[in-house]
């Protein structure tokens, strides 16, 4: 990293360590009130966590609900529909579609471009307020009395035969307003990467992450509008009994399915395409070697984003529509596999020969690999109609949806959150308490969702409360291991975050660059100054050109281009009379 042109004479450019992002400004008004992209991050982050919490804590209690054929932990099996709604909803719409690129894009993606913030920063920080505003809807359909929909919102569940109908309104109107949150920054983010990457910085020279938020960013902006009118037209309909979803009415159903999976389904891509871009920039910083294909992994990003529009039709073969729509989606469905599988292939050669450092980032893209892969051949059964009959609405089709979206986001944004905490906080977490959250977290991740893809393919469907009618009593014991496992889940998130939040008053400082990266996220101290960077940076090399790193020092050696560059910019920003004083 070099300069192209000097800023203001700054603390850093003096000799003296600037204030940190979290030291200056200070109170609480002044996070509330922030346009610094870092601590958005992190208010994000904190954020989604809490969600992830909430969302958690509902499955655990559905899977002990489960371990009995019987009804025995919830009151009613309306209890248990609104446990397993709320949990499909928060998990969904409030952690792992915002999880990645509004927590994570938004702390590093500016200091990965060399721009001092995002293009938008006061969209920035109502993107959150709207995400606040979303969530407390949400979290208020629990108070009005619960929903019991299922979180696809389904009809007639959402229109006629939900009970509350007051909860089924605000859960509809907080998912319509967290859809203006998800476009708001993803506009950001597009605006952001076409307009403030610094000199030097091509598109071929952006890191992965940038070219993943990218898809996400398009996919947010195209397809989530479709989602928000359709909420807008259940809730209409709801309100006020317009028929426009409801047979009874003269309105279609199965017009909702596919308005509904119009977004879901590119939706998916949203929580998966940031994690593909986390897993790339673990994979190369943590085996110290070029990235394998880097740009068919870019243009793989975007070739996922456009077929993710699609294949929505898959979700849909059960519901009568045509068998050459069946074999027209089944074919695109096989179709998206391919830009998936180049990924793979090339983050395993990435490996090959690597100098792979078994740290907890790479440990958690490791375990991405292995879920994110049985996720995604387990698809190919549910992509092919004939088997997609036997298997619709049993325990394979969770068990699929988990091992691609849970396991695959929460891996990456654990591994994301582990690999640039140094970074965000200053401080080193404990490496062997990381390890140990990893095994709890992964094992019992694996633990909790191999057995239902057996119970699944036995016919076990999803969504019974009960189990005890003749035939099904059998999976009971496969039912307790997948509990047990989910408590595992649940005892490794918490040692998490606590080995984390401890580390930030009592972990060891952390290095500029403890993993000698070359992006220029590293390249800035730790945590960043509020501005970033003292003087706007220049880059003449890629973003995994690790020959560039002083191992040394852990700082990348400027090129002879950079280095003209850097002297220049430090002669112009001496204080007035400072030459004539070094050349006397």
């Amino acid at each position: 990293m070099t300069t192209e042109a000097p800023a203001p004479a700054t603390a850093e450019l003096r000799g003296e360590p600037a204030p940190s992002y979290l030291q200056e400004p200070r109170g609480l008004w002044s996070w509330l009130t922030t346009l610094d992209h870092k601590r958005i991050g992190i208010l994000y982050l904190i954020s989604v966590t809490a969600a992830l919490f909430v969302g958690g804590l509902f499955a655990m209690l559905i899977r002990l609900e489960l371990i009995s054929p019987e009804l025995s932990f919830f009151s009613s099996t309306l209890a248990y529909n609104q446990a397993f709604t709320l949990h499909g909803a928060i998990m969904v719409f409030m952690f792992v579609i915002p999880g990645i690129p509004a927590a994570l894009g938004n702390f590093v993606l500016p200091l990965m471009l060399g721009a001092q913030d995002v293009a938008l920063p006061r969209l920035n920080l109502a993107s959150w307020y709207f995400w606040l505003a979303g969530s407390a809807l949400m979290i208020g359909a629990i108070l009005a009395g619960g929903i019991d929909t299922g979180w696809t919102f389904y009809i007639p569940y959402s229109s006629t035969y939900s009970r509350e109908g007051d909860a089924v309104l605000l859960a509809l109107g907080g998912v319509f307003i967290l859809g203006f949150s998800s476009i708001f920054t993803g506009l950001n983010f597009v605006v952001t990467m076409h307009k403030l990457r610094c000199r030097g910085m091509g598109w071929f020279r952006m890191p992965l992450f940038l070219w993943a938020i990218y898809a996400t960013a398009l996919l947010q902006i195209v397809a989530t509008p479709v989602l928000g009118i359709t909420l807008a037209l259940a809730m209409v309909e709801r309100a006020f009994g317009v028929g426009i979803f409801r047979p009874e009415l003269g309105g279609d159903p199965v017009l909702f399915q596919h308005f509904f999976w119009f977004y879901s389904h590119p939706a998916v891509y949203i929580m998966i395409l940031p994690a593909m871009g986390v897993i790339s920039e673990l994979i190369a910083v943590h085996s110290h070697k070029k990235i394998f294909g880097y740009r068919a992994i870019a243009f793989s990003s975007l070739a996922i984003a456009l077929i993710s529009f699609l294949v929505w039709g898959h979700h849909m073969f059960t519901s009568g529509q045509s068998q050459v729509a069946g074999a027209v989606f089944s074919f695109l469905t096989f179709l998206v596999a391919i830009p998936t599988a180049i990924k793979a292939v090339n983050w395993v050669a990435t490996l090959y020969k690597g100098q792979i450092a078994l740290r907890t980032p790479m440990l958690y893209a490791l375990g991405f690999l292995f879920v994110f892969i049985v996720g995604g051949l387990t698809g190919i059964f549910l992509a092919t109609v004939s088997i997609n009959l036997h298997l619709h609405d049993t325990y394979f089709v969770v068990a699929h949806f988990h091992y691609v979206m849970v396991g695959g986001t929460v891996m990456a944004f654990l591994g994301g959150l582990h690999h640039w905490w140094p970074k965000m906080f200053g401080r080193m977490y404990n490496e062997r308490a990381a390890k140990l959250g990893w095994l709890l977290v992964v094992g019992g991740f694996i633990w909790t969702f191999l057995p239902q893809f057996i119970m699944g393919s036995r016919g076990m469907p999803r969504r019974y409360a009960t189990y005890n009618m003749e035939g099904l009593e059998v999976h009971q014991p496969l039912h307790l291991m997948s509990s047990l496992g989910a408590w595992v889940i649940g005892a490794g998130m918490v040692w998490t975050l606590c080995y984390l939040v401890y580390s930030i008053f009592k972990g060891r400082r952390a290095e500029v660059n403890p993993w000698r990266a070359v992006s220029l996220e590293w390249d800035v101290p730790s945590p960043p100054a509020t501005h970033n960077f003292p003087i706007d940076p220049h880059v003449d090399f890629g973003p995994y050109d690790f020959e560039r790193i002083d191992e040394a020092t852990g700082l990348i050696r400027p090129g002879p281009e950079s280095q003209r560059l850097l002297a220049a910019a430090a002669v112009k920003t001496l204080p007035p009379g400072a030459e004539e004083e070094n050349s006397g």
